[in-house]
């Protein structure tokens, strides 16, 4: 850590005004005098003699230059620039790296996450029960932490043409999703094979001749056979078309070894000596096939337009649709819920759709928060508006008391009675059996004064004359300010020159009609020789609103003001 003030940075004096910086004349070496010129190196090495001989081990003598000159990596320029090549002639460091792929586009495809109904449901209930309000966008979260909260809905685009995008498939067999159909066949080939076709081998003649290597894949170790056989190519271009269609074939060639180990050949050649046919299954007449090629075309002509259907919109539990392996539609999901995680705008609009046909009310507090609750705020004007004395208590404490509780409120209104005495057992008396477990202890029940605050504090909630938030803390709906009243109408200023001739009600031919009206100026002083004033209407202004707790924001029409709680005796 720098403690020399003289050479610490300062940022608060470099973003000073120029008149109150430091002078530049002030020479903060001026102390330090300069020395005798550094003599060149080189001629100090020439008078040195020759360099010392260098240490067994290739260690170099202390305080020398090191012993090993030649580095182990790319050497770089004077300024420090890009790598230079080697000395041995060998490629640059930064042309040995593989370059990244760039990542594939995403799926022209509409994806919405739509919140569970009943887990809707239960929420609705739950605000109504407690009657307090809750930030929108937190509930919206706490659906999003786990995907059986919610569902995953997929709508295909169409162009101008009404023709889709990007198309939809969806297999009957287990709900997966696929962007072509190509996929979808693949994948009802390898997961349910064994529900449309049935395998079966018998022996067969092996292959003619002495084989002593084989070609194998040195990535999935199949074993493709000797590269002279007659079948090898057809296996190796399969085998690359099955798994490794996104490397290239030159590539994929490459990675192919030949193996002369003769466990390796001899397995080869006990494969070749079976043939494999297919039964189909599910059909109304016996058949056999010779070939996976063979299997494909069958179910692409039979059984395809039952179990691969295209669709226009299709929707997935949130579990299903994390586990997708459609890897287009997966990638698509997982960007989603990344973005609704840190912004959920998209998840809170369909929440506030589905809390509003269960009759919850929105509004805003501090016009920043959506806060969704039983009621919006609703002003109570407790000098117009006849209430109980209950009522009245109530709304004057929380008004002089901020962000009060329930329970301060309980303790100021309707404190608890004190506990009863515990009795005290003399010194040389024993305690009373207990005949099995304590007892627990009971709660009070509450006193009449407790019941009727309650009553009093749920009918202000629900009407919301009082606002009670998820955290506790309760509040009254603010008084709204008052209009502002609207401005006055000004007559239009009269024109420069008072000798303008004023149109009348018939205009001459070709010219357009006034927007003044016609005056009549016969017999009229000089002073009156002023056309009508015009009145421009002007939009009405919007009352700027108040800065309240609570704004309502819902279109929901409030209830009626009449609904005020009656005096009590």
């Amino acid at each position: 850590m720098n403690i020399n003030p003289e050479t610490d940075l300062d940022l608060e004096k470099l973003f000073l005004p120029a008149w109150a910086q430091e002078s530049p004349a002030v020479n903060r070496y001026a102390k330090f005098t300069g020395g005798e010129e550094r003599p060149d190196r080189r001629d100090d090495r020439r008078g040195r003699g020759p360099r010392p001989p260098r240490r067994e081990g290739g260690e170099r003598p202390p305080g020398g230059p090191r012993s090993d000159d030649r580095s182990h990596g790319p050497r770089r320029d004077a300024g420090g620039g890009r790598p230079q090549r080697d000395d041995r002639g060998g490629p640059r460091r930064d042309d040995r790296r593989e370059q990244r792929e760039a990542p594939l586009p995403l799926p022209q495809i509409n994806v919405s996450l739509v919140p569970d109904e009943k887990g809707v449901e239960s929420l609705a209930r739950q605000i109504k029960m407690t009657g307090r309000a809750y930030p929108l966008f937190d509930i919206a979260r706490l659906i999003l932490q786990k995907p059986e909260r919610y569902s995953v809905r997929f709508t295909i685009k169409k162009n101008a043409e009404g023709r889709p995008v990007q198309p939809l498939f969806v297999c009957a067999l287990d709900e997966t999703m696929w962007l072509t159909e190509d996929e979808a066949v693949g994948h009802v080939l390898r997961n349910h094979f064994a529900t449309f076709y049935q395998p079966e081998r018998t022996a067969t003649e092996p292959p003619k001749g002495k084989y002593t290597f084989v070609g194998q894949c040195g990535m999935s170790g199949v074993i493709l056979g000797p590269p002279n056989h007659h079948d090898y190519q057809n296996r190796l271009h399969k085998l690359h078309a099955e798994r490794f269609s996104r490397m290239p074939f030159e590539m994929y060639k490459s990675r192919v070894k030949i193996v002369r180990d003769e466990e390796v050949v001899k397995k080869w050649v006990e494969d070749q000596s079976w043939k494999t046919e297919y039964i189909c299954l599910n059909v109304p007449e016996p058949l056999k096939l010779a070939s996976r090629e063979e299997v494909e075309q069958h179910f692409r002509t039979t059984h395809k337009d039952t179990i691969i259907k295209p669709v226009e919109n299709h929707t997935l539990n949130g579990v299903a649709a994390r586990g997708m392996r459609c890897h287009g539609l997966a990638r698509l999901v997982l960007q989603l819920t990344d973005e609704q995680r840190h912004f959920p705008l998209q998840m809170a609009t369909v929440l506030s759709q589905q809390f509003a046909g269960h009759g919850l009310q929105f509004f805003k507090v501090n016009k920043t928060v959506t806060h969704v609750s039983v009621a919006r705020p609703h002003f109570l004007d407790l000098e117009t508006t006849p209430v109980s004395e209950g009522v009245k208590r109530i709304v004057e404490f929380i008004e002089v008391h901020p962000k009060c509780t329930r329970r301060k409120l309980f303790e100021a209104l309707a404190p608890s009675p004190p506990p009863a005495p515990i009795p005290v057992v003399p010194a040389g008396a024993e305690p009373a059996a207990t005949e099995g477990t304590a007892k627990p202890v009971e709660q009070p029940e509450p006193s009449p004064e407790q019941n009727a605050v309650n009553a009093d504090l749920h009918w202000l909630i629900h009407q919301g004359h009082v606002i009670e938030f998820a955290n506790g803390m309760l509040d009254t709906a603010k008084k709204p300010l008052p209009r502002p009243p609207k401005p006055e109408k000004k007559p239009a200023e009269a024109p420069a020159e008072a000798t303008a001739p004023v149109a009348t009600s018939e205009s001459a031919p070709g010219e357009a009609p006034s927007a003044e009206p016609a005056v009549d100026l016969v017999g009229a002083t000089p002073a009156e020789t002023v056309p009508m004033p015009v009145v421009i209407p002007e939009p009405p202004t919007e009352p700027v609103p108040p800065r309240e707790v609570a704004v309502a924001v819902s279109a929901t029409p409030l209830a009626s003001s009449g609904e005020t709680r009656a005096a009590s005796a």
